[in-house]
C-alpha cells in the first residue's frame, strides 16, 4: 500500500438521496484505473456514517467487484464495538480483505477502552484490522505496544498529524506494523510524516483528480522538491484554505470537485451541506489550476 496513493471512494447517492450504485461502480472504476496502493470504501470521505448496513453491503461488494484482486480493498467499520463488528461481519460476507476501525462515537474513553474496543473487534472477525486514531482516539505507546500484540492488527491510521506522539508509536511498534498518514489532505504533511517513518497516506483529492494526487506523489517519491512545493503553493495550500471556509467541507468539496469534472456521485447527505455558490466558483477556479500545473484539463 506504500507503492501508491490510497484512495477513498465516494460514495453515490441520487438527488432524492438514496444509493446510487451504478454511479459508485462507475466512480470505483475510474479510481482504479489511476492505480492507486488500495481502495478504501465506506470510510469517511464515502460517508460511512451515513449508510444503513443495506447500502454498506451494497458499497463494499461493489469495491470488491471492480478490485478484482488488483488492490486491496480495505472497508470501514465504527460506532461502539458491537456494531462495527456488525459491520466488520458484512465486509468479511462481501470480500474485504481488511478493515479500517473508523474512531468510536461521541464519548472520550481511557487507554485500556481504547485497546479493549479493537481487541473485541479482533475477536469476532477474521479480517485484519487498522486502526484509526483521531478525534477522540489517541494512543499512547504502551498502548500501541498492547495493539500491536492482537494479531489480527496490522496497522494504524494517524490523523492527528502530532509527529512528536507518531515518532514515539513508530518507535514502539513491530518493524511489520503499518503506518498510515490520515491527516486531512494529507499531502500538506506527507514529507514531514516521512521523516518520522510514515510515507503512506491517503489521499482526498485523489477521488476527484487523481492526475495531481499521482503527480504529487511521484514527485515526492522521485525527491523533486520544486515540484512538490509548487503543487503545494498552487494548489494544495489554497485547497485546505477553502477546504477550511464551512465545517464538513473536507467531504463535500471533494464531492462538488468529482461532479465539476463529470463523475457520478451526486449530492452529500445531512448532516452535510453542499458548498455555496461562491466557494464552488473558487473551487472550480482552483481545479483547473492544478489541472493545468500537471498537464490536465477540467
Amino acid at each position: 500500500m506504500a507503492h501508491g496513493v490510497l484512495s477513498f471512494p465516494l460514495t453515490s447517492f441520487r438527488d432524492d438521496g438514496s444509493l446510487d450504485p451504478d454511479g459508485f461502480r462507475a466512480h470505483v472504476a475510474g479510481q482504479l484505473t489511476a492505480a492507486p496502493g488500495a481502495v478504501f470504501p465506506a470510510c469517511g470521505t464515502g460517508e460511512f456514517f451515513s449508510l444503513d448496513e443495506d447500502e454498506y453491503r451494497r458499497v463494499v461488494a461493489i469495491a470488491v467487484e471492480e478490485a478484482a484482486g488488483r488492490v486491496p480493498v480495505v472497508a470501514g467499520v465504527g460506532y461502539g464495538w458491537a456494531q462495527a463488528v456488525r459491520f466488520a461481519r458484512i465486509a468479511e460476507e462481501a470480500g474485504a480483505d481488511a478493515l479500517l476501525v473508523l474512531p468510536h462515537y461521541l464519548v472520550t474513553a481511557p487507554q485500556d477502552g481504547l485497546v479493549a474496543q479493537l481487541e473485541h473487534i479482533a475477536a469476532r472477525t477474521r479480517l485484519p484490522l487498522i486502526a484509526y486514531q483521531r478525534g477522540q482516539v489517541a494512543f499512547t505507546a504502551a498502548s500501541l505496544r498492547r495493539i500491536a500484540r492482537i494479531p489480527t492488527v496490522i496497522g494504524l491510521k494517524d490523523g492527528h498529524s502530532d509527529l512528536d506522539r507518531l515518532q514515539r508509536l513508530t518507535l514502539a511498534a513491530p518493524d511489520d506494523f503499518l503506518f498510515f498518514n490520515g491527516a486531512a489532505t494529507a499531502e500538506i504533511q506527507a514529507r514531514a510524516y516521512a521523516t518520522v517513518g510514515v510515507p503512506a497516506y491517503s489521499s482526498a483529492v485523489h477521488a476527484f483528480a487523481p492526475e495531481i494526487a499521482n503527480a504529487f506523489f511521484a514527485a515526492l517519491r522521485e525527491g523533486d522538491d520544486k515540484t512538490v512545493e509548487k503543487l503545494l503553493r498552487d494548489f494544495y495550500v489554497p485547497l485546505v484554505e477553502l477546504r477550511d471556509r464551512a465545517p464538513g467541507y473536507a467531504v463535500s468539496l471533494v464531492k462538488a470537485a468529482a461532479r465539476l469534472r463529470g463523475r457520478p456521485v451526486g449530492p452529500v447527505r445531512a448532516p452535510l451541506t453542499e458548498p455555496s455558490a461562491a466557494d464552488l466558483a473558487d473551487l472550480r477556479t482552483l481545479l483547473t489550476t492544478g489541472l493545468d500545473l500537471v498537464g490536465a484539463t477540467l
